[in-house]
Parts: C-alpha cells; structure tokens; sequence
C-alpha cells in the first residue's frame, strides 16, 4: 500500500556521509500505512526538517524529487529513530478517530485470540470490559476509553507501542497497522 504523504524523521543534506553523493535525502515514514522510505529532494529545497508533512503521491511534488524505496528500521539514522515515536504520536493525535475506531471495531482472530490483545498491557479482562462498554456506546477519543474502562493502560500509547513494534518488526504475526511487503 502506497502513502500519499509522509513526515520526515531525519534530512541529510549531502547525503549519506560514507557515499560521495550530494544528492539530499531524507528518510520518511508513511502517513497511513506506516511504510520507512528513503525518497531524494530537490536541490532546490534546503529547509526540510524533522517533523515536515510531505507530499510523496503519484502527483506533482514540491519537495520530494524521487521516492528511492523501502527501508528498515535498520537502516535509519540515529537522528530518525529518535523521531520515530514522536511522529508516530503526532500521526496518531492528527486522525484520533481513525486510531480510536479500532477500539471500537476490533474483533476476534481466531478463536482463542482476539485483535485487542495484541496491544501492549491489554489481557482478557481488559479486552472483555472494552468490548462490554463499545456495545452500549462506541468510544469517541481516547480520553472516552480511559474514562469508561477502568485501569486501562493508557490507550494512546498502546496504539503507538503497537505500531513502533509492527515498524521494528515487519514479520510480526498479526500486523493491524503494517502489510507485510510483498516484493
């Protein structure tokens, strides 16, 4: 699945420093499906910083010469993993709803295993009270969910603890946020 927009983690002006490149490069994380790139910018543009939303669609680009293809998180810079968790966060609280509606969407995987459980510090006990409360009412953020299930861990952080582990770990068993690549 292709992202339309990007927020950068880290920029390299010249490039990587061991290659002999002056081509600048930055290193991206996809708006919706979570995809690492590497994409080239236009020489053009110097004022691209950590946290920039990007154009990267099949469109015409302002800043984005070139999407030179996947990453892992491997191959990301210090600077980018230090940014990682801020801008997955940013993404979260920029489409609340969408990241809220899994709360209330969320079903069973097999039968003895239930997508809510993936998520960090949510058990069965936990899992059956979110269920219980969604059927009188949906949630409606994620202050709703800390409010109406009691000693939940913070559902927020659980939504972003689930995607950092999808995005360091693409053969996960169960992604709900990353497709496996099929290249």
């Amino acid at each position: 699945m292709k992202d339309d927009y990007a927020f950068v983690l880290d920029f390299l002006v010249t490039g990587y420093a061991q290659y002999r490149s002056e081509t600048p490069i930055a290193l991206v994380i996809g708006e919706n499906h979570f995809n690492l790139l590497e994409v080239t910018i236009r020489e053009d543009v110097t004022d691209v910083k950590p946290q920039d939303r990007l154009y990267i669609g099949s469109g015409e680009r302002s800043v984005v010469k070139s999407i030179k293809g996947r990453i892992s998180v491997d191959d990301l810079t210090a600077t980018a993993r230090s940014e990682l968790n801020d801008i997955i966060e940013l993404i979260v609280m920029g489409d609340e709803q969408r990241f809220v509606n899994i709360y209330n969407k969320a079903g069973p995987i097999t039968m003895r295993h239930h997508q809510l459980e993936l998520f960090p510090g949510i058990g069965k006990k936990h899992m059956w009270e979110i269920i219980e409360k969604r059927k009188i009412k949906p949630f409606e953020s994620f202050a709703d969910i800390k409010a109406r299930v009691t000693l939940l861990p913070n559902p927020k952080k659980t939504i972003i603890k689930r995607i950092i582990e999808e995005v360091e770990n693409p053969d996960i068993k169960w992604p709900m946020f990353i497709l496996p690549n099929k290249e």
